[in-house]
């Protein structure tokens, strides 16, 4: 099984100065993304995952965040097993959960 790398909210916050080349995939259910969201996310539920593969590019950054970092995890790991390349897969550390915390200070958390 391929290793996940782990981007931090800190390190993700500065990647998206400098670049808009990050393809941002938030795969909470609809009832937490109407609470909070990173700005510029492309939103797919973790169990719609195998019916938008195609909606998800290839060959560019994907940074991909669920609440702490377990879903998106487990979607990162799907992704590589239906032939995503695992040097362009990040997963959130500490989810959109660590984001407000070091980030979006003033954004909703639950």
């Amino acid at each position: 099984m391929a290793t996940i790398k782990e981007i931090t909210p800190t390190k993700l916050a500065q990647k998206l100065n400098q670049s808009n080349d990050i393809f941002l995939l938030d795969v909470r259910e609809a009832n937490e993304v109407a609470i909070c969201n990173i700005h510029g996310s492309t939103h797919i539920p973790m169990n719609l995952i195998p019916l938008y593969l195609d909606k998800i590019p290839d060959e560019v950054d994907i940074v991909i965040y669920c609440h702490h970092g377990i879903r998106s995890l487990n979607v990162a790991n799907y992704l590589v097993e239906n032939g995503f390349d695992s040097d362009y897969l990040y997963n959130l550390t500490g989810g959109i959960d660590a984001w407000a915390l070091m980030v979006e200070k003033q954004m909703a958390r639950y």
